[in-house]
């Protein structure tokens, strides 16, 4: 007996421990593939394959199957049965067909998707040094458009998904943190903790956002942990320097002496001894006497005799630099996963006093308790510094006379290097002190979740997103300031404190019943937001030193206050997936959004999608198309809302106001807006058709989009009769359309093997945007430049066609009766405008549309060459067609002969065929200036070389990593465009703003780097 029961233990004990050993290998080459997972189904159980495909596993039971899984290759699973031995051979997978799309709530495979998605993977974020994740859609995302304004530290770029909708209500999509909106900006997260971008495009897409999904979502998913494998430490940094791209041309010492004759020329002061004008190009230091800015001015003799020609833009502007660090640690096991991370950024300006800083640290974590419950958390912390948001001392630059002195003969500055009070050093403004402009901001992000398996195919998930946000804002303007000009120095506060919280109730469930899969999402979600701030300002702050601290000891108080702003956002939604064997695809949804800041009678909206699609390569007719990978055609419709109005704008408010009493002034309140408890949603509909197509075994793929979105109840003031006693009142009136053209393309071009790959990307994007209608039936609103048909911003004014000269003056003088005092004769060197309507007057009624900001369209290109170990890649970007409106020509441009001014071809009676009129003393600035100001924005810009080595296994391991890259890049070193090279412009990306508006140089940067893995 004792026989037989020890023969069945070991019998037993031998099938538990039956030892199956074998090796991978891909469809592709043969070749084994190390590290597939290989796994016991239905148990934790499982191995990995060694460097060449081989792996040995354990099995308990004949009945055992074995699932063997890798990234780029199909799943394959084989029973055990009574083999010793498996070999197993897998084929390499589509990726345009299994790459996974996060879609809001949930993720979808590329190829079921029925909306108007794009992704941006973390290898393209990581593909070149960006200082924020809005940088890293530019020219990669069909349909986003990306700004970036200037190179000022700690500037986000300006984001817009297929185009303007909206006048007043805003049109910043909505961002989303792993799965929490946020409800402040973007920026203050670390790029590289990013996975992936997506932007949702269209209706059928964004309808699960509601309200907010208006102006498109981008949806922002983090790193997590790894389910299996070593646990992993990556240090990625880089540090670089930062040059200015393009300085503004200016008058040299000598020039600008010229151009100030000249402008005392034309007005007949500029005279010899003998009382005769002075020829043009010729000089007499009895007239220079006569010119206040030049022989009047003992500096400015000074500076002529020498030859000075000081450029006040090389004494302000320098090198900056740049350096970002970023340590990662990722692992786990089956139960937990986790990523931590901490990052530290820094970016120092072309001039003195502007920098920011960023520090991070973020920590991942996902645990399964047990079999039906699953915990995590997202946690966020981040500390940022920034100096000189509001400062620009490079605005000062541009009109100091070059022939002043910058300097006194014992080094120190010239406060004002001309007899010019007006004019004060620009260097003054960079002195360690003078004048500071300090942000630090504190933020605290969560996304905290708990996820509970009901059934099979049926879960329940609580999200809970609390966003805190606290910022403090100080500015001291000293004495020596140019805003001072010795004056009592000045100093301000402001701290602002913001609490944001998300609560969601997410129930999701999957079934297939044979060739029918169903995926049903339901929402509940409430969002509050509270926003505190207070500020103070004062005046005689008693020491320098002390800035803005202590203000309780200022001489006096400018001002005082505070506010505080609340509203909250209700939420239901509702999302049923359907396929039919991955071939007919229907997407319905709907959401009803109740919001706070909305009238009493319309606070609630409904906003529906359904989109459809077919995976017509999925037909049995084209199983036998080698070719072919995927063809799909999509197809929704679907309404999106925008809230984006202040908090209380449908309330009467009340504002402060002073009454006359009793001979006294005495405060009170009187009403300061009509409230309307109607006001509702602005509501935007969108109708789009795309094709998703993959061919070649994924060497070429890409998707092509229609689109057309009209927006309806529109949010703008309609203007009411005088007699009521206010001006206007917000109305929902108005409506906007949207039309484009998206596509994207990826190709592998070559892939040999010899180790030579070059791959493309390219993006394409063409929107047009038109006004439909206005309030009252309002066909055009000439003051605010809206016409119906036209896009939300154009450019309506006078069209310059010439400058007048000698022979045309009789004709000139009809136009100029007032300018007596041309020394050539009325108008003559003046700008010509077109006499649009003929009638021999230039009034407002000639007038005509110039064009617009929208661009005809934009393109991106990317191409990435490997050669083994090397790798090379560079990004072109471009925007064609579109007008910009350049601030500084018009403020910096006044040919007046007083101020030094960006350098022009000025018309003479020797330069006749100039672009410029000539310069009059006797003007502040030339009659119709405004039409030197309008130009073509096309550009192409070089956004990015980058170039890189990854060295070899055996010698990472050898300097103890996994692996290691180093690589050297640089940002934006060409731009291409007629607005620099022809009319002095600094950026056509930056000019919509004036430079002296705030707007630094833009910057070209060197960096080098290393991505290392341990």
């Amino acid at each position: 007996m004792c026989a037989v029961l020890t023969f069945m233990l070991l019998s037993f004990t031998g099938l538990a421990q039956q030892a199956i050993t074998g090796k991978v290998t891909s469809s592709e080459d043969g070749q084994g593939i190390p590290g597939v997972s290989v796994m016991i189904k239905g148990t934790n159980r499982g191995t990995t394959t060694d460097a060449n495909g081989s792996y040995k596993i354990n099995s308990s039971s004949a009945k055992d199957v074995l699932s063997f899984s890798a990234i780029g290759y199909t799943t394959s699973e084989v029973a055990v049965g009574s083999k010793n031995t498996i070999n197993v051979v897998l084929n390499v997978e589509n990726q345009a067909l299994s790459e996974v799309v996060v879609v809001g709530y949930g993720t979808q495979k590329k190829s079921q998707l029925t909306g108007a998605i794009s992704q941006v993977s973390a290898k393209q974020i990581s593909e070149m040094p960006i200082t924020n994740l809005g940088q890293a859609l530019q020219g990669r995302t069909a349909g986003v458009d990306v700004s970036q304004s200037g190179s000022k530290p700690g500037q986000t770029a300006k984001i817009l998904i297929r185009g303007r909708r909206s006048f007043n209500a805003g049109n910043d999509p909505l961002y989303v943190v792993d799965g929490i909106p946020l409800s402040a900006g973007y920026e203050d997260f670390n790029p590289n903790d990013v996975q992936s971008m997506e932007v949702l495009k269209d209706a059928t897409a964004t309808a699960i956002y509601g309200a907010r999904g208006a102006n498109g979502v981008v949806l922002i998913t983090t790193k997590r942990g790894a389910v299996k494998g070593k646990t992993t430490v990556t240090y990625d940094m880089y540090v670089g320097q930062s040059q200015v791209l393009n300085k503004l041309r200016l008058f040299n010492g000598t020039e600008f002496a010229e151009y100030v004759r000249e402008a005392y020329r034309s007005t007949g002061i500029y005279r010899n001894a003998a009382g005769a004008i002075v020829p043009t190009g010729q000089s007499d230091p009895v007239a220079d006497g006569k010119v206040a800015v030049l022989g009047g001015d003992p500096n400015v003799v000074e500076g002529l005799a020498q030859g000075r020609s000081t450029d006040y833009q090389d004494l302000i502007l320098k090198n900056g630099f740049q350096q970002n660090h970023s340590i990662g640690i990722q692992g786990g096991n089956d139960r937990t996963q986790f990523y931590i991370s901490a990052g530290y950024f820094l970016d120092k300006g072309v001039s003195e006093g502007l920098d920011y800083s960023r520090y991070s640290l973020r920590a991942n974590i996902d645990h399964e308790i047990n079999k039906w419950l699953k915990v995590g958390i997202s946690s966020y912390m981040m500390f940022s510094d920034r100096n000189g948001e509001n400062l620009n001392p490079y605005s000062f630059t541009i009109n100091q006379n070059p022939l002043g002195a910058p300097y006194k003969a014992d080094g120190s500055i010239n406060f004002t290097p001309t007899n010019d009070a007006l004019l004060t050093n620009p260097l003054a403004e960079i002195v360690p002190g003078a004048q500071v402009d300090n942000t630090k901001k504190y933020r605290i992000f969560n996304s905290i979740y708990t996820e509970v398996k009901l059934m099979e195919g049926l879960k329940y998930r609580v999200n809970f997103g609390p966003d805190f946000t606290l910022s403090r804002w100080g500015r001291f303007i000293g004495a020596q300031t140019n805003a001072r000009k010795g004056g009592d120095a000045q100093a301000s506060t402001q701290t602002n404190f913001g609490f944001n919280w998300t609560l969601e109730n997410i129930i999701n469930y999957s079934k297939t019943i044979q060739k029918h899969n169903f995926n049903v999402t339901l929402l509940h979600s409430i969002q509050r937001d509270r926003y505190e701030n207070y500020a103070s300002n004062v005046q005689g702050v008693p020491a320098e030193t002390q800035q803005f601290y202590n203000l309780g000891n200022a001489s006096s108080v400018l001002g005082v206050g505070s506010n505080l702003t609340e509203w909250t956002i209700n939420s239901l939604m509702a999302r049923i997936n359907y396929d039919y064997n991955d071939k007919f695809l229907v997407t319905l949804t709907m959401r009803r959004d109740g919001s706070s800041r909305f009238g009493v009678n319309s606070k609630y909206g409904n906003f529906p999608g359904v989109a459809v699609g077919y995976n017509i390569s999925n037909e049995p007719f084209l199983k036998s198309v080698q070719w072919l990978d995927l063809l799909k055609v999509r197809a929704g419709w679907g309404s999106v809302g925008n809230q984006g109005v202040s908090p209380y704008q449908t309330q009467g408010l009340l504002n402060r106001t002073a009454y006359a009493w009793d001979n006294t002034s005495a405060f009170g309140y009187r009403p300061n807006t009509i409230g309307n408890p109607d006001l509702r949603w602005e509501s935007s509909a969108t109708k789009n058709v795309g094709i998703d197509f993959s061919f070649l075994k994924g060497r070429v793929q890409g998707s092509l989009e229609l689109y057309q979105t009209n927006t309806t109840d529109l949010l703008l003031s309609d203007q009411l009769p005088g007699s009521i006693g206010f001006s206007a009142v917000t109305k929902n009136v108005g409506e906007t359309r949207n039309r484009g053209v998206e596509l994207g393309v990826s190709t592998i071009n070559v892939d040999t093997k010899g180790g030579f790959r070059w791959t493309t990307d390219f993006q394409f994007t063409k929107n047009s945007e038109a006004i439909v209608s206005l309030y009252n039936g309002a066909k055009d609103d000439v003051g605010n430049r809206w016409f119906i048909g036209q896009p939300l911003n154009s450019f309506f004014d006078y069209k310059k066609v010439g400058i007048w000269q000698v022979s045309e003056a009789e004709q000139a003088k009809k136009f100029y009766p007032g300018d007596n005092a041309n020394a050539l004769g009325a108008g003559v060197g003046q700008i010509k405008v077109q006499d649009t309507n003929g009638d021999g007057v230039i009034n407002a009624n000639d007038r005509v549309l110039l064009g617009s900001d929208v661009p005809d369209f934009s393109a991106g290109l990317t191409n990435r060459f490997t050669y083994k170990n090397f790798d090379l890649s560079f990004f072109l970007f471009g925007r064609f067609g579109q007008m910009i409106v350049s601030g500084f020509h018009q403020d910096n441009n006044a040919l007046a002969g007083r101020y030094q001014q960006i350098k022009v071809d000025y018309w003479t009676p020797n330069n006749p065929n100039a672009e410029f009129p000539r310069p009059f003393s006797n003007q502040e600035f030339p009659q119709f200036r405004q039409t030197l100001i309008y130009f073509d924005g096309s550009f192409i810009k070089l956004r990015n070389i980058n170039f890189g080595y990854s060295f070899n296994s055996t010698v990472a391991k050898k300097l103890g990593m996994e692996s290691l890259r180093i690589f050297s890049s640089i940002q934006q070193p060409f731009i291409w465009s007629s607005f620099i090279s022809k009319y002095n412009g600094v950026d056509p990306e930056t000019s919509g703003t004036a430079v002296n508006n705030g707007i630094t140089p833009s910057t070209k940067v060197f960096t080098v780097g290393i991505n290392a893995k341990f």
